[in-house]
């Protein structure tokens, strides 16, 4: 066990000659193991890139003490894939019928093949602006400049109070 810890109770018992059951009360019981699954993490990140961001949470909480209103002007982006179908759901579809008649039938619902890119920008008080990619459409920096400009265009429009915080590029 100690030399490959992903061994099954099958493959113990088999070399060993032992059936199953006693395998698993010999390392539940007798050697108190248990087998574990890993725990998934986005990334496993080295100490320096902990450090930098310990180092950046730090200066945020500070700026935070010092402009209580500070997140309330953070404006932050998304993009998300959505499928174009809209099922309905077994209780969406509910019925009313009489003892006698038959169940009604759904067909589960495949995927759509059919998808949209949405790009979402929102702040601490909802959705600020929102637009689908259109199909066939990549997604580069020359694209996404022109969804921030827009972006910029409805801040500008809807809350002329916020001011533009990021460098447009030329």
């Amino acid at each position: 066990m100690r030399s490959d810890c992903r061994l099954t109770l099958k493959m113990i018992s088999s070399e060993l000659n032992l059936n199953q059951f006693t395998v698993h009360q010999i390392f539940t019981q007798d050697l108190d193991m248990r087998k574990v699954c890993a725990k998934m993490v986005p990334k496993n990140l080295m100490t320096e890139t902990k450090a930098n961001r310990r180092d950046v949470c730090l200066d945020l909480l500070d700026r935070l003490e010092r402009e209580p209103e500070f997140f309330s002007r953070v404006i932050t982006g998304d993009e998300s894939w959505i499928l174009e179908y809209h099922p309905k759901t077994k209780r969406q579809s509910r019925e009313w019928h009489t003892a006698n008649s038959p169940r009604p039938r759904k067909a589960r619902m495949s995927k759509s093949k059919i998808k949209s890119m949405l790009i979402c920008f929102f702040d601490s008080q909802g959705i600020v602006h929102k637009e689908f990619v259109p199909p066939g459409q990549t997604v580069n920096q020359t694209f996404y400049r022109e969804v921030l400009e827009r972006l910029g265009k409805t801040l500008a429009r809807e809350r002329p109070g916020i001011a533009r915080t990021w460098d447009a590029a030329p």
